[in-house]
């Protein structure tokens, strides 16, 4: 897979090495020459110094035929424009986009070409709820372009779901029940698979779809 990485920073320099440790061809954008200078020496990517805001430098960097375009850079405008171009001048089919500061996360959506918005705020405040929260849902992870969001509950001992096979929970168009966490296991669901008290149900729901899922797992 050809990724794109605009902006080298801390977050930026991170998935280059980890994308590139993981066999993908990474491509890393950063005005900073000095930057570059000193990430090159460790992170074995291929780099590009320029300002990734300016079409004529995405192009000169090579950016076609990229299938992922990550927009990683400290400042949010930028990385507005960033996933604007790359998904209207280079049809770039995955646009990722950090958010820096959470008061601009609504602006992170399809309008500007992002599939995904990542706000590090948001994502802990998610992850601290998922690890003290029973029978309540939380929201992981929202995909901008298809509206879709991925969300956990853990199972209370009175969810009506307990004991109950998924094929049977009448579950909306729009809601699909994607893993089952069960004692630190994962269990791929199936119509005939079995819900326990204390399992962690993530499922992907529409916006539509999402109260009617929440009152079949939890009923609050």
């Amino acid at each position: 897979m050809k990724v794109v990485i605009a902006g080298a920073g801390n977050v930026g320099s991170f998935i280059a090495e980890d994308l590139h440790k993981a066999g993908h061809d990474v491509l890393a954008i950063e005005q900073d020459a000095n930057l570059v200078e000193k990430l090159k020496e460790h992170i074995p990517v291929r780099w590009f110094v320029a300002d990734a805001c300016e079409v004529s430098q995405l192009t000169k960097a090579g950016v076609e035929g990229a299938d992922v375009m990550v927009a990683a850079t400290g400042d949010d405008e930028d990385n507005l424009v960033i996933s604007l171009l790359a998904k209207q001048e280079f049809m770039i089919p995955r646009v990722v986009a950090r958010v820096n500061h959470p008061k601009n996360h609504w602006l992170f959506n399809k309008t500007w070409g992002i599939d995904v918005a990542v706000s590090t705020p948001h994502l802990l405040s998610s992850l601290v709820e998922e690890a003290v929260s029973v029978g309540t849902l939380v929201r992981l992870l929202q995909f901008e372009q298809s509206g879709a969001r991925l969300v956990e509950v853990t199972l209370a001992d009175n969810s009506p779901a307990c004991d109950a096979e998924i094929a049977q929970l009448g579950l909306p168009r729009g809601a699909s029940i994607v893993a089952v966490v069960r004692s630190r296991n994962v269990v791929v669901p199936r119509g005939d698979t079995i819900l326990r008290s204390g399992d962690e149900v993530l499922a992907l729901v529409t916006t539509e779809a999402e109260e009617v899922f929440k009152e079949i797992l939890v009923n609050r």
